[in-house]
């Protein structure tokens, strides 16, 4: 599978926020906003650049995918979706993006960023109702535990980053037990739930075309 392999740090320079895609660092003095809180290339400092209409509108979806570490097809393949359901498609959108099993690892604390909540699915750390799950794109529903596996619960990363979990806190839709390495979805995450700052009305206007 095709995925991003270079700095993440020049992603979040180029969306000129935080992505959070390096865990623990992103909340650090050497996080890259921090330090140059411009576009990475030798023209990142110019100014009286403004973006407006498509530029506007593909940067917010650039930032998105980048957020949630999905490529365009897969990307698009979810729009696709929500806009066939019933309600709001750019809600619809980030709902099912939140929905994902890699995410739901993440917002639990059992990986200090969503790349490496991925890697742990991938690899098989990762349990749903006490089964073995490795695909990230897994949708997680309601009453669903999702737990580290017996023996992966030593881990120093995976028990770091509980302990960094617990003391940001986990999303409402989700509750966690960090004494036994589980989390419980008590219900479907909601918009408001949703924290990361997101214009998805952008990212329907881009692909309504």
């Amino acid at each position: 599978m095709a995925r991003y392999t270079g700095s993440v740090c020049r992603l979040c320079r180029r969306e000129r926020m935080k992505l959070f895609l390096k865990g623990d660092r992103c909340f650090k003095e050497k996080c890259a906003i921090e330090r140059r809180a411009y576009p990475p290339g030798q023209h990142g400092q110019r100014r009286g650049r403004r973006t407006l209409g498509y530029g506007l509108q593909l940067r917010e979806k650039q930032r998105v995918k980048r957020i949630y570490g999905v490529l365009e097809r897969q990307f698009r393949n979810y729009f696709k979706k929500a806009d066939r359901k019933k309600g709001i498609t750019g809600e619809n959108l980030l709902i099912a993006l939140e929905s994902r099993l890699d995410n739901a690892v993440y917002s639990l604390g059992f990986g200090a960023s969503r790349s490496q909540a991925r890697q742990l699915v991938r690899h098989g750390h990762i349990h749903v109702n006490g089964q073995k799950v490795t695909i990230p794109s897994f949708e997680v529903s309601v009453n669903q535990v999702v737990s580290v596996k017996e023996s992966s619960r030593k881990n120093d990363f995976i028990r770091a980053s509980v302990e960094t979990a617990r003391g940001r806190g986990v999303p409402e839709w989700l509750e966690l037990d960090a004494e036994n390495f589980t989390g419980k979805v008590v219900s479907m995450p909601v918009r408001d739930q949703i924290k990361i700052p997101i214009q998805e009305q952008l990212i329907v206007e881009l692909y309504s075309r």
